[in-house]
């Protein structure tokens, strides 16, 4: 994979200018955001998150396991970051879709050696995997088709990077793959991120008043959402051990997992206290006031990512400092889910 996928040098960042946006337009987006986020919640599956699983985002199966696949690949292509985190999001709810649509075909019983087994769930099962890389290349493809037109990867460039891998497919086959994928998505793939939700709280905090320059937690903020879907599984898990008897734990981790307000509450508290310990309390008194998400809650997420990502803890026995904030409060109806 290495061979495949060299490094070319991150790819670019858009210098951000936060502040410019007017308070209405913010006020309007974040409202938008938390009520997506809650619907996102509510419904939330019973297989959802399987595929954000670090062998997924970080390791092409089969290929030894050299390098973060999605995110190497957006870097190999020169896409943004957001590109790697919308076709995750792609990703993840098509291969659900997929596996849900195998597990409910009709049972068929073959008496002669007793089994019962779907029809043709094998098939199926073994086409859903031959099919895996192709999926996901298309997933990435069609993020880039989303996110910026004038970076769009060509067909010829995708391609050329799966016959490097061994796989020889058309252009006809490329289309058929995104239009399949297209399909069973109801062509609604322009999917919310984690990144929107954090973009958006930084540029909220900004104008509430907090002290933290959101510039400057940005870049941190990148770093640590890498880190999170790289080490997906242990850090909810983590979480889940840390925040909910054991009896609550299988009914609250589908909805925690999906719970991207939540998620992004914990990437800014974790980057304010890397940045600076003393920002740390007056950062989760910000979350807490715009999301309405429990400063307890918020602090075992950036708990469980300093953890597991960088080795470090934040004080998430001790209650944040309160802060008299002279600002212009922006709420959301946004739902904690712990």
């Amino acid at each position: 994979m290495a061979g495949v996928v060299g490094r070319r040098g991150s790819a670019s960042l858009i210098d951000f200018k936060f502040g410019a946006v007017d308070t209405q337009t913010i006020e309007d987006a974040l409202l938008h955001l938390a009520q997506e986020n809650e619907r996102a919640v509510r419904e939330a599956r019973g297989q959802a998150g399987s595929f954000r699983e670090t062998r997924i985002v970080g390791v092409v199966p089969g290929l030894g396991g050299n390098g973060e696949f999605v995110f190497l690949l957006s870097e190999q292509w020169c896409l943004e970051k957001s590109v790697s985190y919308q076709a995750v999001e792609i990703l993840e709810r098509f291969m659900v879709k997929q596996a849900e649509s195998i597990c409910n075909q009709p049972v068929t019983v073959v008496r002669g050696n007793e089994k019962a087994e779907s029809w043709n769930w094998r098939a199926q099962k073994e086409e859903l995997c031959n099919m895996f890389v192709l999926r996901l290349v298309s997933c990435v493809q069609l993020a880039s088709k989303l996110s910026f037109h004038y970076k769009i990867v060509s067909n010829v460039t995708v391609l050329n990077f799966l016959q490097a891998l061994g796989y020889l497919y058309t252009k006809e086959e490329l289309l058929e793959s995104e239009l399949a994928i297209l399909k069973s998505l109801n062509f609604q793939i322009n999917l919310p991120t984690p990144l929107a939700y954090v973009e958006m709280l930084l540029e909220v905090l900004g104008y509430n008043g907090c002290l933290v320059s959101a510039k400057q937690l940005h870049g941190t903020c990148l770093t640590l959402l890498d880190l999170v879907y790289l080490l997906h599984e242990p850090i909810y898990e983590s979480l889940l051990r840390a925040s909910t008897t054991p009896m609550e734990q299988g009914r609250k981790y589908v909805s925690v997992k999906e719970d991207f307000m939540l998620l992004a509450v914990g990437i800014i508290a974790a980057s304010a206290f890397i940045q600076n310990q003393e920002w740390w309390g007056q950062v989760v008194e910000h979350l807490h006031s715009i999301t309405g998400i429990a400063t307890e809650s918020i602090a075992e997420f950036s708990h469980a990512i300093l953890t597991h990502g960088v080795g470090a803890s934040t004080p998430i026995r001790q209650q944040p400092g309160l802060h008299h904030l002279a600002a212009r409060p922006l709420r959301a109806a946004a739902t904690c889910n712990m």
